[in-house]
């Protein structure tokens, strides 16, 4: 594709062709090279230079080539690259644009060029073999921009049409790296060069453009490199010995070399706009690298000010160079505030960059003022349309919408255009579908009249609506939490470090990964989710709370995290099915504390069934329990704490609880002391974990045997002969499960509707199990009341027995023994 334009042309007018005629994406960088225009044998560094790294810039950074456009010099070797690249690459988007920018006067063949009409193809063909002022264009650029004069005896304008192309593009602002904004950079490539390059590099630096020279690459970058370090030496004797040096086969009058020392002098004078790198002795840097150093040494000039660092941060964070952005700009010399990084924190989150999120932070930004509920929102909206937190949140916006059907067609016009995409709301009933009451409460306004209300006031009345501006409470958990819903680990993980309460916000995205792997349709992104290690983070961190302390590692499990809507760690574990987890030792010391109550952990199961079925035998020896003494040192298991301050609190005798500290105080008789004595052992056998649980099997053996002597022998002819007493009872123990999977499904701490939380009941095979038997019971007791379905009733509650008998799998699996057999079996079938 090819323009012709008069040299008078406005330069935005040829922009804006770029842009909409020929569809290119707004640059991220401009390179102009400059050099050589005539053939010259090119060193083989300099060929690897333009061949790998200038073309790897360009296609890294989205970067336009500017050059000459014809078919000579160091065009020629630089377009060769470019076809090279392209013949290499399968893909048509990592193409590099090269637009060429000449004059008509100087191309061969030029009556091809005037005679093309508009929108037609044009078949022109390069010629290798011309000698003299004309030259072929190389048909390797993308596009060309050629300029026309209006008559023959106009002056050649291209080199200034082109410097105010430049200036125009440079003055432009692209969205480079999603929220930001940033002036488009112009750097001019000097790679060799005649003498009339000096003119060209003095009025490109009147315009501030900067200038990176290529040092070694010979002509005019070598002279310029000689005098860039030393400038007390530019004197009209040491740059005839230059000129004579670098072009041996050409003879120079002595005005030139007076004005080209006037000019290089006027060159050396912006050293801030120049940067001079030898790639032939130092190779170890890539040249994008080179490249943005350049564009920030010109930035610096002379302000120390962090806004003059804000567009080439922005590119260095489009480009993901953090290392330059260390080196360069958080290198001391400037003092950043955390509202200058803002932006490009906003940049550097939208675009996954946790290195750069690390480097602000560590550089001045201060989270805690950043992260408004607005930017929160912002961030959410961001999010790509391919991931499943993009369709979850659609989702929910369209729940949203339903709301809506009370008000006209034109309010919600109105209401559509003003609302973000996405709201807070929406992200915490996203939440909430994954976290249940663990996030209760997140991204709305509880506070009332400046005061925080209270649970109970929580439950009935509705949250006040969020203010966008007011900053978020807990800014760490909620980039955590945006990070993990995007299935960002590195990001994710850095927020984690950086936050409060590692154990449970580890559990906590354990847990929403776990369920965003049964809803991703991607098997590559649900592996990656699968494999994520926050499980393993808790276990670690938690190891080591252990290891320095176990009696602040048993409060941290029971206590109430106030980022999490005061649950607490084994809540969560359980929540998460984290079997790594409840594995540790600590976790199953604590457990076990719990399980046992105030008893020996080593009291045989044989002594607590003897003591269930004689409970006097709980007032010999017979089972040992924690002294006195014992018990101020010991854990209260089912005490949550609201937060390690109070962890104190656990640590006291369940007897000074009560009251019998003080009574021992009072010198109590010994009437007092055998009543404190009784009550206290019988409290303790009773109120244990593991003795409810023996109750509870030993009373559904109990209900088992009465069943199967009601079905055997007390199964009576229907009314009003039967039932028998027996059977009666049968009914009201039956009634009373009942109450109880009702209790189950219903009565359940989590603020959802009442379809919800029977789906949540019935995702437990074994409630499904319990269904069944109520159901068939049921229908077995009002067959066995009818004379024709008598018989027929006495089958189903036979079968219903069996599925009754079922249910033991289910108790048995907390054995030793056989829970593990009983659980391989489970998963077979």
């Amino acid at each position: 594709k090819f323009i012709k334009v008069p040299s008078t042309i406005h330069p935005g007018i040829i922009f804006e062709v770029m842009l909409n005629k020929w569809k290119l994406p707004a640059p991220n960088l401009v390179v102009s090279l400059v050099g050589e225009e005539e053939n010259f044998q090119m060193k083989p560094w300099l060929r690897d230079t333009l061949k790998k790294g200038l073309i790897k810039a360009a296609q890294s950074t989205g970067a336009w080539i500017f050059t000459s456009a014809l078919r000579v010099g160091v065009t020629r070797h630089l377009v060769q690259a470019v076809r090279d690249h392209a013949l290499a690459s399968t893909s048509s988007k990592v193409r590099v644009i090269t637009i060429g920018i000449t004059s008509l006067r100087k191309i061969q063949h030029r009556d091809i060029l005037d005679n093309a009409k508009n929108e037609s193809l044009v078949c022109y063909q390069s010629d290798d073999n011309i000698q003299g002022p004309l030259h072929s264009l190389d048909q390797n650029h993308s596009h060309f921009i050629l300029v026309d004069h209006i008559t023959p005896d106009e002056p050649d304008g291209t080199t200034k049409l082109r410097l105010t192309l430049e200036k125009h593009i440079s003055e432009q602002r692209t969205g480079c790296g999603g929220t930001g904004s940033i002036e488009i950079p112009v750097l001019c490539l000097l790679v060799n060069g005649g003498p009339s390059t000096l003119e060209r590099v003095c009025r490109g630096l009147e315009n501030s453009a900067p200038w990176l020279i290529l040092a070694g690459s010979g002509g005019t970058a070598d002279i310029l490199a000689a005098f860039v370090n030393d400038p007390q030496l530019i004197m009209p004797e040491a740059v005839e010995k230059q000129f004579k040096e670098k072009f041996p086969a050409e003879s120079f009058l002595q005005k030139d070399i007076l004005q080209w020392t006037a000019t290089i002098q006027n060159i050396i004078a912006h050293q801030h706009l120049l940067t001079l790198h030898n790639f032939e002795q130092d190779s170890s840097e890539e040249l994008d690298t080179v490249i943005l150093k350049a564009l920030v040494k010109a930035c610096k000039s002379h302000s120390q000010e962090a806004q003059e660092y804000l567009d080439e941060l922005k590119l260095a964070v489009a480009w993901n160079r953090v290392d330059i952005a260390k080196s360069e700009i958080f290198n001391g010399d400037v003092e950043w505030k955390s509202c200058d990084l803002e932006e490009v924190m906003m940049d550097a989150l939208v675009n996954d960059k946790p290195e750069f999120v690390k480097l602000f932070i560590d550089n001045g930004a201060n989270i805690s003022e950043f992260l408004t509920y607005s930017r929160l929102q912002r961030l959410y909206c961001s999010i790509s349309q391919k991931c499943l937190l993009y369709e979850l949140l659609l989702k929910k916006h369209e729940e949203s919408k339903l709301t809506l059907a009370g008000l006209t067609g034109q309010q919600h016009k109105e209401q559509k255009e003003i609302c973000p995409l996405f709201t807070l709301s929406e992200v915490s009933r996203v939440l909430k579908d994954f976290l249940h009451d663990a996030c209760k409460g997140f991204y709305q306004d509880l506070r009332h009249g400046g005061k925080k209300k209270s649970d109970k006031m929580n439950t009935k009345r509705l949250p006040e609506p969020l203010d966008m501006n007011q900053k978020s409470e807990n800014p760490w958990r909620d980039l955590f939490v945006w990070a993990v819903l995007q299935n960002r680990h590195k990001m994710a993980n850095y927020f984690w470090a950086m936050g409060q309460e590692g154990v449970a916000s580890a559990l906590a995205a354990c847990k929403i990964l776990k369920e965003m792997s049964r809803l991703e349709t991607e098997t590559e992104v649900a592996r990656i989710m699968k494999e994520a290690k926050y499980e393993q983070l808790a276990v670690e961190l938690f190891s080591e709370c252990y290891h320095n302390s176990e009696e602040r590692a048993f409060a941290l499990l029971v206590r109430k995290n106030q980022y999490w809507s005061k649950t607490t760690c084994l809540q969560l574990a359980t929540e998460a099915d984290a079997k790594s987890f409840f594995a540790h030792d600590g976790v199953q010391a604590f457990l076990t504390k719990i399980w046992w109550g105030d008893m020996s952990t080593s009291t045989q199961i044989l002594k607590l069934i003897c003591g269930f079925c004689c409970p006097f035998l709980i007032y010999t020896n017979l089972i040992v329990f924690s002294e006195e003494k014992q018990s101020k040192n010991e854990l209260e298991p089912f005490r949550e704490l609201d937060s390690l301050d109070t962890e104190r609190t656990l640590f006291f005798s369940k007897d000074d609880e009560r009251g019998n500290g003080k009574w021992e105080k009072q010198n109590p008789s010994e009437n007092t002391a055998w009543a404190t004595f009784m009550f206290t052992r019988w409290r303790k056998f009773w109120s244990a974990p593991v003795t409810v649980f023996m109750g509870n099997v030993i009373m559904y053996f109990a209900f088992l045997f009465l069943f199967t002597y009601v079905l055997l022998l007390d199964f009576k002819p229907p009314p009003p002969e039967g039932p028998s007493a027996k059977e009666i009872i049968l009914y009201f123990w039956v009634f009373t499960l009942v109450l109880e999977e009702i209790r189950q499904s219903f009565y359940t701490d989590e603020d959802t509707n009442l379809m919800k939380k029977f789906k949540l009941y019935l995702e437990d095979n074994w409630n499904k199990c319990d269904m069944v038997t109520i159901f068939l019971f049921i229908i077995g007791v009002i067959c066995r009341m009818l004379n024709s379905t008598f018989q027929a009733g006495r089958t189903i509650l036979a079968i219903d027995f069996m599925v009754f008998t079922l249910r033991l799998i289910h108790i048995f699996a907390i054995h030793k023994q056989l829970g593990p057999k009983i659980i391989i079996v489970e998963r077979m079938v």
